[in-house]
């Protein structure tokens, strides 16, 4: 009975500890949410906006991007005609990096 609930116990721990250190396992990752891909903005003002989840540090365009405790980040940009592509790569601590790319064209 007690090797039981200690198996049961432990298991419980094993478990939990696995969920809480999944985000740290899984590295940065960004959901961005303005704009979405291949948008079209006329006055060539666009809102970039969305969370970086895990993330230590977050740059658009090689350029840092500020992150708020929660991780949201939000800036407006002012863009010339044409077509345009965005790059927003996001750093953990421990040095893994991922990118997403968004083009938007500016008529």
């Amino acid at each position: 009975m007690l090797r039981t609930l200690v198996l049961v116990i432990l298991a419980l721990l094993i478990g939990y500890g696995s969920v809480k250190a999944w985000p740290l396992l899984r590295g940065p990752y960004i959901a961005l949410t303005i704009p979405s891909d291949y948008t079209s903005f006329e006055d060539g003002v666009i809102t970039l906006k969305g969370v970086a989840h895990n993330t230590e540090a977050l740059f658009l365009n090689d350029g840092p991007l500020p992150i708020d405790p929660e991780g949201r980040f939000e800036k407006v940009l002012l863009l010339p005609e044409g077509g345009a592509i965005l790059t927003l790569t996001a750093t953990d601590r421990f040095g893994r990096s991922t990118t997403v790319r968004r083009t938007v064209y500016i008529p």
